[in-house]
């Protein structure tokens, strides 16, 4: 007897949830399409139902995420300055300000103790690194993060009294922000290197490269960041893992002005051939233009948007704008991505640094679409993934950045505003692209790659969220 089929021959199915069963069908010949879905939360009960009472509260929270919103993404950065920490932000002497969530002495990692450790030494405050720890211990050296003090600085982040600090200032909305000069590459101190060539470069740069550019740009009367920004990623940069477009376009801006304050002074060359040759060296100044256009969006109650992303080493953090200056910190995880000769995973140190400010108003690996040659660079594929990643983080975010906008998606903006909210739905947390340090103190730097913010940090912020409305 014939057998009577079940479905008609044209039957098309579609997959919801575990790809197993997509692809055994896929393997008989049979027309399938698969819908990846997960549930909610992952599934736990707690934080679903903290969610639905968030919802309960959607239109009041969605208002509040769309003011925060316009305060993050509609800021005007100007690079207007560069001068000692201690006049720019009034630095008392006997503070070093470090990357990340506060974090105790007994806590830091290697690479960051081993900075805090030179940067001592640099300011003369003590003569050798035990001399420079007891310090520490007793509290005649204050450590402090450097978002307290409305700065940004990469991956150790150190800043001290005489250290020449970018000056940012958002005449959108008044506010300043901070960040060091990028030392270029090789054995820097935000790596966590310490030889006597560190502490040379930061004596120059605080004597001769400092002084020069202070100079330079109040001659400027002010560079228009977010328009080099927007520039930038229509040639290339994501601005995190790569700046070559944002550095050259800094330069061209600022040389002038360099030639003008510096006149026929030999100063004037060493500071051209340092920047020419430093492809990172907008990065912090970058850092200190995102620091200045997300502070605008702290502050607003029930905005359960990101305001800052974190890593001391040992912690990652995030703060939200509705919570104010309140950190929700996790253990950090290790990058993953491309290491030089001579190195691997197992000599890496778990992920530290301010940088991921860039991701938080929307740059970085959010705007991979727009950069796969930073892609490839950090290990993260080429053209497909740097689109996968951009999609990915679209997810998690509010909307469209309006002037940072990416020639790859149609001159769609990037994604901007990432929402504790989504990232606890979805599961999906932000993707960071970054350097890797040596976890042995004095390595330096021993590759680049990419880094997961856990999830944790986004739960504790939504439960806080929950807590705080009425």
């Amino acid at each position: 007897m014939a057998r009577t089929a079940l479905l008609p021959a044209d039957t098309r199915v579609v997959s919801v949830g575990l790809p197993l069963f997509a692809e055994a069908l896929a393997a008989l010949g049979v027309p399938v399409v698969h819908v990846e879905w997960r549930p909610p939360a992952g599934a736990d009960g707690y934080l679903v139902a903290l969610l639905e009472r968030l919802e309960a509260r959607g239109e009041a929270i969605e208002r509040a995420n769309a003011s925060a919103f316009d305060g993050l993404v509609n800021g005007l950065p100007f690079l207007v300055d560069c001068r000692p920490a201690h006049e720019a932000l009034a630095l008392p002497e006997r503070v070093v300000l470090h990357a990340g969530p506060p974090i105790e002495w007994e806590r830091m990692c290697a690479p960051m103790r081993a900075a805090v450790l030179c940067a001592i030494r640099y300011e003369g405050w003590a003569a050798n690194d035990d001399a420079g720890a007891a310090l520490v211990g007793r509290g005649d050296v204050r450590l402090e993060p450097c978002h307290h003090w409305k700065a940004a600085g990469p991956m150790t982040g150190i800043i001290t009294w005489s250290m020449p600090v970018f000056v940012v200032e958002n005449r959108a909305h008044g506010n300043r922000a901070h960040a060091t000069i990028n030392e270029g590459l090789g054995q820097v101190l935000r790596f966590g290197a310490t030889d006597d060539s560190v502490i040379a470069r930061l004596r120059w740069l605080a004597t001769e490269a400092g002084p020069l550019l202070g100079a330079a740009l109040r001659h400027s009367r002010g560079i228009d960041l977010r328009a080099l920004m927007a520039q930038a990623l229509r040639m290339g940069d994501e601005m995190h893992q790569r700046n070559v477009a944002a550095s050259a376009l800094l330069a061209r801006a600022l040389m002038p002005h360099v030639a003008r304050a510096g006149g026929r002074h030999g100063a004037v060359a060493r500071l051209a051939e340092f920047v020419a040759g430093n492809d990172q060296f907008f990065l912090n100044v970058g850092m200190a233009a995102g620091k200045a256009m997300a502070d605008p969006a702290s502050g607003v109650p029930h905005s359960t948007l990101v305001t800052a992303m974190a890593r001391n080493g040992t912690d990652f953090g995030i703060r939200v704008s509705g919570l104010g200056g309140r950190w929700f910190v996790a253990p950090v995880e290790t990058p993953v991505g491309l290491y030089f000769p001579g190195f691997g995973a197992d000599d890496a140190n778990p992920d530290l640094g301010d940088s991921a400010i860039v991701e938080t108003i929307g740059l970085g690996a959010g705007a991979m679409a727009a950069s796969p040659a930073a892609a490839r660079f950090v290990g993260a594929g080429g053209m497909a993934e740097a689109l996968a990643a951009t999609a990915e983080i679209a997810e998690i975010c509010h909307g469209e950045h309006p002037y940072f906008r990416i020639p790859t998606l149609e001159d769609r903006g990037a994604p901007a505003g990432i929402d504790v909210r989504r990232v606890v739905e979805t599961g999906i947390t932000p993707l960071i692209n970054t350097g890797i340090a040596g976890r042995t103190a004095g390595t330096g730097q021993i590759g680049a790659g990419v880094v997961r913010a856990p999830l944790a940090c986004f739960a504790q912020a939504l439960e806080a969220v929950g807590e705080s409305l009425p």
